[in-house]
This record gives structure tokens, sequence and C-alpha cells, in this order.
């Protein structure tokens, strides 16, 4: 019997490519997406795309609502900043973060590995190509880790659970060229934080990280930007 797998799947191309090599690592994986508010609905069309493609086992979209506290551009109607370059990311913490959104959402995902007997969580969360977001540090995945173990029925009674973060210390290129050997297709993924008409802005951070990524793998963004 297979080892299961939780992969928190956005939609996005690093939950794409995480899901990719867990299911190359021979896990069987149960799929986690969330419509918890953002202004980037669009991502959950996708997340189906790449969920169905990868033929996991289940798929589930969990309803929350952030919006009820707002505190970012993601969740509140405030607008999403651009750039003209790369060179303009800002090392601060943007106001694209989301209050304690990892944690939320690693938090939804540890209780359905529990019932679902699962050891394992995949988080395609990177310290190196990323927008400053404190969530996505080592530090803090090594901590919740912990946390988890402590919290939880599984954990006490010896089963461990172990946060895997596959993408943490690679560069967006080299997450890029990850994914493409395992097949990933990236024109079912969407990055930006404020598309229109399934478009994206090429101009967040988020964005310009993508595009950076794509030109550092030396391959085209099979996407369509405005």
């Amino acid at each position: 019997m297979k080892e299961k797998a939780i992969i928190l799947l956005s939609g996005g191309l690093d939950s794409a490519t995480c899901l990719a090599i867990a299911k190359s690592k021979g896990y069987e994986c149960y799929a986690m997406s969330f419509r918890y508010g953002q202004r980037h609905t669009i991502e959950l069309e996708k997340a189906k795309a790449i969920a169905k493609e990868a033929n996991v086992k289940e798929h589930i979209i969990v309803d929350i609502d952030l919006r009820s506290f707002g505190g970012s551009a993601l969740t509140e109607d405030i607008d999403v900043p651009k750039k003209s370059s790369i060179d303009e990311v800002e090392e601060n913490i943007p106001i694209t973060y989301v209050p304690a959104r990892n944690t939320i959402f690693l938090s939804f995902a540890l209780g359905w590995a529990e019932v679902k007997k699962a050891y394992k969580i995949f988080i395609g969360v990177n310290a190196i190509d990323y927008s400053g977001y404190p969530d996505c540090r080592p530090e803090y995945i090594k901590s919740y880790e912990n946390m988890a173990n402590l919290a939880t029925r599984e954990g006490v009674e010896g089963r461990k659970l172990t946060i895997e973060t596959p993408l943490l210390d690679i560069t967006k290129g080299e997450i890029i060229k990850t994914g493409l050997s395992l097949g990933v297709d990236y024109s079912k993924t969407i990055t930006c934080y404020d598309p229109v008409d399934g478009k994206s802005c090429g101009r967040c951070d988020s964005c310009l990280l993508r595009l950076k990524g794509f030109e550092e793998a030396g391959v085209k963004d099979p996407i369509e930007y405005l």
C-alpha cells in the first residue's frame, strides 16, 4: 500500500511542481486547495485542472473567509503593487502578504492528514525566490512541524508527521526545470495576484519572479500576459 501525502495545491507554479515531486516519490496524493476570499479565484480552476491531470486520489476545496479581517491586497480592496522590473521587488514584507495564511492552511492540512492517516504534508514554500513572506522560512516550517507532533493524536502515539518542502532552497529557475523534467504542464498554472480575464498582469511581484524563473530555465512561459 502506498504511503499517503497531503499536498497544498494553490494552482500556481510552485504547488504544481510540489505535487509532481510527491507523485514521483510514489505517494498516494490528496490535494487541498482553499477558497479564502482571494481576489485571484481563477487559481482554483487551475488547481482543479492540475489535480485532475495528476490523477490525485482526492481533491478538496476548503471554504474559509479571510476577507473578514483583510489586512492584505489579496483579501481586501487594496491595489496590488505593480513594478517595472524584478529589481524593484522589495525585501520587506509586502502588502500581498496574507496574515497567518500558511499557518491556517497547514492547520487544515494537518486535520485532514490525521483523518487520512497521512504522515507527509507537502507545501511549495520557497526561501530563495520569494516575496519575503515570514511563513516561507525554514525555521517557521520546522517549528510548525514540532507543534504538529505535539498537538495531534498521531504525533503523541508515535506516528510522526513530516512537513515536506522540496522547493525550499532552490531558485525559481531550478523549480521550473524540476517540474518540466517531471512533466508539469505550466500552461495550466497561474501565479498572478491580479489577473484580468484569465491573463496575468506581468507586473506584480509574483509574475516578475515567475518570469525571472522561466528566463533562468531557458524556456518560454506558456501562459498569457496582458
